[in-house]
């Protein structure tokens, strides 16, 4: 059976939540150019999987530090493994960096942020499937998401905000990751029949998140 990948609304710039959020991909919101990105991968994956080797291949054709993190014992996570893993990694966090997160990955980076001791900025994260609290489709994953983030730490140091999720998600429900973006004041972002963004399921490719970072031929890197 031939998988038909989504349709990606490159457009897709929703937010319903109420709150008054700048366009990000207007260059007038991008002051401060994008130097070094991390991209931290979810369950039972790997930096080689889904859309990751795509976007690190186009981000380090640009010029830009990408670093795909190796997540400790994908498929039986540790917590506290996994935020060992991100705190050693993600440096350094300033303006100048972006953390693009996938699900399992998403709530990792969260509670590394809101541990940070202030101040700190970072410069922009894209969440793709993020969410917080248990999954029903996966208890094996209770005891890992037992503990909830403490967003209120983390919303005022990163400038750029986003949240993408499908419409059809059956590991994380949209509605989850529309809490979550609630809750981060984020841009929201959409995608019809999106699944939860696996090569699985057809996507090897997420452009959505390349606009979002300034990929396009409007926005500039800077290279070295």
């Amino acid at each position: 059976m031939r998988i038909r990948p989504p349709r990606l609304d490159l457009d897709a710039d929703v937010n319903p939540y109420g709150f008054a959020v700048p366009n990000p991909t207007s260059p007038a919101t991008r002051d401060v150019p994008i130097q070094r990105v991390f991209i931290v991968h979810g369950y039972g994956a790997t930096p080689d999987n889904h859309w990751f080797p795509w976007l690190r291949d186009l981000l380090a054709s640009r010029g830009v530090d990408v670093t795909a993190v190796p997540m400790p014992e994908p498929q039986a996570p540790s917590a506290a493994d996994w935020h060992e893993a991100v705190r050693t990694a993600l440096r350094p966090i300033d303006d100048q960096t972006w953390i693009v997160a996938h699900s399992l990955g998403a709530i990792t980076v969260l509670r590394h942020l809101a541990a940070l001791p202030h101040p700190w900025t970072l410069g922009g994260a894209v969440l793709v499937s993020g969410f917080t609290g248990r999954l029903d489709v996966l208890p094996v994953l209770d005891t890992f998401l037992a503990d909830d983030v403490n967003l209120a730490a983390v919303v005022p140091n990163i400038l750029h905000r986003h949240v993408i999720h499908s419409d059809d998600d059956a590991i994380v429900p949209p509605e989850a990751s529309a809490a979550l973006a609630v809750r981060l004041q984020a841009q929201v972002h959409v995608v019809k029949g999106g699944g939860h963004f696996l090569d699985s399921e057809g996507v090897t490719t997420l452009p959505l998140v390349a606009k979002l970072l300034g990929t396009a031929e409007t926005l500039e890197f800077t290279t070295h």
